[in-house]
């Protein structure tokens, strides 16, 4: 992508949140009883065919949630409904106890708090390191107003401390295209850490990474624990482990609805979800 195609795409953007952004300006989320998620009975269908079934779901403040179950459970419709990608049939989702997410679009949600993470990287290759994690920054400027405007001491200390958080310290001015595929993964879990959001959305983060990628990348979402709110979809068991440490609920999803929850070690042990599942 060319500069001039990415100062226009980045145009576009500021100019659409401009006029949304008055609808979630000033409206502070409240996170009464602790609860930062909560799905409850979404449905949706898809030419007659039920993605998601009555889904219930809630997620506390500060939680780090693992969700599994087998392809064409709804894990990414869950997802997409959460941050306004897809319009539920029937049911609610709140963020904190106030914010109704099915009114609002999928920029206001973002601008809100809710960040997402896509299984795919999705990074500025041309762009060093450093020069992404500026422009997630200073999301609502343009992309050559953002690199060439200077940043602050309080915006460089808030650069620097993503940097290490992602590992990322010794590669500040290298070329994003040249990292390797489980360093731009954590580069672009850093871009939405840039926007400080309260509630973070995470799709397969380390498919793809070598074994000490996923341990470092366990590593990172433990030391977030507590700071953000957690939905973690993944597949590999080695790494739920890592993140659960035999202390933490884990989801089970199938057919569109929750088929199990609680500690890893119980929904191991649990016949139906071997059954659907983890028996395949």
């Amino acid at each position: 992508m060319t500069p001039d195609l990415m100062e226009a795409g980045a145009q576009k953007l500021a100019a659409h949140r401009s006029k949304t952004r008055s609808v979630v300006d000033g409206e502070q989320v409240y996170f009464g009883q602790g609860v930062a998620l909560y799905v409850d009975e979404i449905t949706v269908s898809f030419d007659g065919f039920r993605a998601l079934n009555k889904l219930s779901l809630t997620i506390n403040v500060g939680e780090l949630r693992c969700i599994i179950g087998p392809n064409g459970a709804g894990k990414t419709t869950m997802m997409d409904c959460i941050t306004g990608k897809t319009r539920p049939d029937s049911g609610t989702v709140f963020f904190g106890s106030n914010v109704d997410l099915l009114r609002l679009s999928e920029p206001q949600i973002a601008q809100i708090g809710v960040g997402r993470k896509f299984q795919k990287p999705t990074v500025y290759e041309q762009l060093s390191v450093f020069e992404n994690l500026e422009l997630a920054l200073k999301a609502d400027r343009g992309v050559r107003a953002a690199l060439f405007h200077r940043l602050s001491s309080e915006q460089l200390g808030r650069i620097e401390d993503v940097l290490k958080l992602i590992h990322l310290q010794p590669e500040v001015r290298r070329t994003a295209g040249l990292l390797s595929h489980g360093q731009k993964q954590w580069l672009e879990i850093g871009m939405l850490l840039m926007q400080d959001p309260k509630l973070l959305l995470l799709d397969e983060p380390v498919a793809g990474m070598t074994d000490e990628e996923s341990e470092r990348t366990a590593e990172l979402f433990l030391t977030l624990e507590g700071q953000h709110s957690l939905v973690v979809v993944e597949h590999d068991m080695k790494f739920v482990d890592q993140l659960t440490q035999g202390r933490k609920q884990v989801t089970v999803l199938h057919e569109g609805s929750v088929l199990a929850e609680g500690l890893l070690s119980d929904v191991q042990a649990n016949e139906k979800v071997v059954e659907v599942y983890l028996g395949r």
